[in-house]
């Protein structure tokens, strides 16, 4: 071997070595500033530690993969594809699968496809949103409705504009709103007094604690989703005249099911005159203020606000969470007017909808079920416990192919844990009765407490079917109207 191949070896070897030596003094140096510095937050445990929370206190939600079908309404297949029956949809009168409305809704996307193009400030503004914000006011009987997404955004962005426009608005909220009322009042940053949930005496003994001058509005639901109880509308309207306060009135669960054409609990309080067309001085002219849902009695998506024109565009030209989002596809606004449009003419889904209601109410308080008492649509039958709500849960899905969800806390106090029971018009007799028979045989196996155990604790004095919304009367009238 040569003695250059030998020097150029030589080098190479102490530049190895050179260089490993500078590597070590670099990763020592790296791990000497690291050493130096506070650790970084752990992110991801965090994350699984409010999770693991979650499932601890059996408040953790599970998601089933239900999948509704169409033309089988109220049925549904779940991932494997066993055949499922619905009873927890808001989908009350199958709106979702209506002939007229996919009619509409294929239509208006074969013409405009799947897209608005833009929020309604730019280039998502069209002539279904304005047919159906028409539509809409004329249903509550106001000067103008503005249409949102959903109606959780519908409720939050009138708030928030209300609140912070109105100087110095106090906000008059029942305790039992829902989410997006309570979110919007926060996001407007007024003043806010809770009332107890539908406490007429409690209502005005804030009221009277206001100046008449100060800006007020009550805000409150016709039918309380998770309970089923009425606000006493006629009476809130009457405190609101006495002390200057405005009426927020939110129908989401109630628009489609209540009222001569679905206009909800405030056209149905007055039912004859609106049935004869004489709807002035009536308790729906009496609301300032109504929001309203498309998902649920209409079966489609999004939701809205109805009022005076300029409370309307006062909305329209200052809510952030109207102004910067993209405005729904044509076709959904197509469905939804075609949905009310269907429902102001044809009773008959919410005919047999409170007819079905009415006989499993029955059935279930013959067998002791725990039926939380109240007049409207919604069932909730009482379980206590999250885990034992889950197990009922799991029971009804996996033997008797029946999907209920279970209730548990934020959206109802721990310790009232229940199944939110929904018959639609389409659960006719037999579905009805293979619901009733599982159920009776669960809480007998689990040794859940009957109704009378509740109505102990709970100081229940009646069934809620005593004074129905829906009278026998009523129901008949509008049943020969279908013919």
């Amino acid at each position: 071997m040569s003695l250059s191949t030998i020097g150029r070896r030589t080098l190479q070897s102490f530049n190895v070595r050179s260089q490993v030596r500078t590597l070590a003094t670099l990763n020592s140096q790296v791990k000497q500033r690291a050493a130096n510095q506070p650790a970084r937050f752990p992110y991801e445990n965090w994350y699984k530690n409010v999770i693991e929370s979650k499932k601890d206190d059996k408040s953790y939600r599970y998601f089933r993969n239900v999948n509704r079908l169409a033309q089988e309404f109220p049925m549904a297949h779940s991932s494997d594809g066993k055949m499922i029956n619905v009873w927890c949809t808001n989908d009350y009168l199958g709106m979702g699968g209506n002939e007229e409305v996919l009619t509409a809704m294929h239509t208006a996307l074969d013409k405009y496809g799947a897209c608005s193009g833009g929020s309604r400030n730019i280039s998502g503004h069209n002539q279904f949103a304005v047919s159906l914000e028409t539509t809409l006011a004329n249903l509550h009987r106001k000067e103008a409705a503005l249409y949102f997404g959903s109606g959780y955004t519908a409720n939050d962005c009138a708030l928030t504009v209300l609140g912070q426009q109105l100087p110095g608005c106090v906000f008059l909220s029942d305790e039992s709103n829902h989410a997006s009322i309570i979110d919007g009042i926060r996001h407007s940053g007024a003043k806010k007094l809770i009332w107890r949930h539908n406490d007429l005496v409690d209502l005005e003994k804030k009221l009277a604690s206001l100046p008449q001058k100060v800006p007020k509005i009550i805000c409150f639901e016709s039918i309380y989703s998770m309970c089923g109880t009425v606000a006493p509308i006629f009476e809130i309207c009457d405190l609101a005249k006495r002390y200057g306060a405005l009426t927020f009135l939110d129908e989401v669960h109630a628009v489609g099911l209540y009222g001569v054409h679905g206009g909800g609990i405030a056209e149905h309080l007055d039912f004859s005159a609106n049935a004869a067309g004489s709807p002035d001085d009536t308790v729906l002219s009496s609301i300032d203020i109504i929001t309203g849902a498309l998902g649920k009695g209409y079966g489609t998506m999004g939701g809205y606000v109805a009022g005076s024109s300029d409370l309307v565009d006062m909305i329209r030209s200052l809510s952030r969470g109207f102004i910067f989002t993209t405005a729904p596809p044509p076709s959904t606004m197509a469905g939804a007017e075609a949905a009310i449009r269907y429902q102001s003419d044809n009773p008959k889904e919410r005919i047999q909808l409170h007819t079905n209601v009415r006989r499993v109410k029955e059935h279930f308080l013959k067998h002791g079920l725990p039926v939380l008492p109240n007049t409207s649509h919604i069932v909730p039958l009482m379980v206590g416990d999250s885990q034992l709500c889950k197990k009922v849960a799991d029971i009804l899905f996996d033997d008797y192919g029946i999907y209920a969800q279970p209730i548990n806390t934020p959206s109802v106090p721990v310790g009232m844990e229940r199944l939110r029971i929904s018959p639609t018009a389409a659960h006719a007799a037999e579905h009805q009765d293979v619901l009733i028979r599982a159920l009776v045989k669960i809480w007998d196996e689990l040794g859940l407490k009957k109704r009378d155990e509740w109505a102990k604790d709970q100081g229940w004095e009646t069934t809620g079917l005593e004074n129905p919304i829906w009278t026998e009367k009523q129901l008949t009238l509008m049943s020969y109207a279908c013919w």
